[in-house]
Parts: structure tokens; sequence; C-alpha cells
């Protein structure tokens, strides 16, 4: 008869190599709980099969959790450019020129070499404005004080 432990490292084994082949983590944590219920099966032999179960349960919630958080804090990179390849929120609070006249809070502005749709009240062409905020690819502005 073959120890139960091989049956939880083979699974183990199973779980890592799918997990290879299949994008997402999914079954990279049920792997390592089946190698980890292994190792308490070699060590602790008389254990019956009710108590491995819940045994690989419990490790695959909490590896589960466990990794879930730890990729959370590694996901998010901190940046001394935070607004890098985020050209529309560079332009908050930078100060324009109006191109044409806002009409019904509506209008245009060029920008480098880049049109932008641009809502605001009413103001004539020429007008100064300053970038209050960014919807999308409009532009909110407000008259710019002297």
């Amino acid at each position: 008869m073959v120890p139960v432990f091989w049956h939880w490292l083979i699974l183990g084994s199973a779980l890592i190599a799918l997990e290879a082949m299949v994008p997402g983590t999914f079954l990279l944590w049920p792997g390592i709980s089946a190698f980890l219920t292994g190792i308490l099966a070699y060590v602790a032999p008389g254990l019956g099969w009710e108590v491995h179960g819940v045994v690989f349960a419990v490790l695959t919630v909490a590896s589960a959790v466990l990794g879930r958080r730890l990729y959370a804090r590694l996901r998010q990179p901190v940046s001394d450019q935070p607004l890098l390849n985020k050209r529309g929120e560079q332009l908050i609070g930078s100060r324009h020129v109006l191109d044409g006249a806002l009409q019904n809070g509506r209008g245009r502005m060029t920008i480098g070499d880049t049109t932008w749709s641009v809502a605001g009240p009413d103001l004539p062409a020429g007008t100064k404005v300053v970038v209050t905020a960014i919807d999308g690819n409009c532009l909110h502005v407000t008259a710019a004080d002297a």
C-alpha cells in the first residue's frame, strides 16, 4: 500500500504544473496547500482522510487570503512620477488660451498638437483659462484670474 502523503504530493505537483499552463494564480494556492497537507501526512501518519481534507481546505483558504494580500501589496508600485502616461491629468492646473469661444458650456482647445474638448462657463475666444479637471477626453476649465 502506498503511503497517503504521496497522494497529496502528487496532487500538489499536478496543481502547480497546471498553474504553469493557466494564467493567473488560481491553482497555486491549492497546490501549495496539497504539499503542506502531504508534509503533515508524512509527519503524522495516523491521521484519517477526514482530517487531511479539513487541513487541506483550511490551508487552501488561508494561503489564498495571504497570497491575495501579498499580491495587492506588490502590485501597487510607488512612483516618483505618478502622472507619467496620464497626459490629461498632467494638464490639471495648467493655463491656456481658448482658440474658440465656449458656447453652451462646450468648445474645443488646442494644447500642443492635440485638440481637446472643453467644458466650462461660456467664454469668448482668447480668454485665458485654467484646467480644473478632466473627464475622459474633455477638459473642464474656468476663467483664469488675470
